[in-house]
């Protein structure tokens, strides 16, 4: 049986494809920005759906993690530039492709410090980006 609080490994977490770490990482990033407009709005449902988008976009992660960048550790830059350097399948359609690239990079980062189940890190990071 799987619990959402299962942790993974280092070692398997870093062998993981960088996309995949993206793929769990935009879960994370999207989850965290819903709960906290969630906390922080009295918005209704379709305001809070339209504040999200805004803040989960490509464009939006590239400027959040130029808000983080310099407060990461050794291993999280190498993380985060695998997913930045990863060949992907998709492009953004609103997003150029360094900014798409940093997304990525960005969301792997995510991804593995929440499958590490690092998540005081995680927490800690996504409140310094917030202006």
């Amino acid at each position: 049986m799987f619990h959402i609080d299962e942790v993974m490994s280092k070692e398997k977490a870093v062998n993981l494809s960088p996309v995949v770490l993206a793929f769990v990482g935009d879960a994370v990033y999207s989850l965290f920005v819903r709960e906290r407009l969630t906390f922080y709005s009295d918005c209704k449902t379709g305001e809070l759906n339209k504040l999200a988008v805004k803040e989960v976009k490509a464009t939006a992660q590239a400027q959040f993690f130029k808000e983080i960048e310099e407060l990461l550790t050794e291993e999280e830059l190498s993380i985060y530039k695998r997913g930045r350097n990863a060949k992907k399948t998709t492009r953004s359609k609103s997003a150029s492709i360094a900014e798409y690239n940093v997304s990525t990079g960005f969301e792997a980062l995510l991804g593995y410090l929440y499958l590490t189940g690092n998540k005081e890190r995680l927490n800690y990071l996504l409140n310094k980006g917030i202006k």
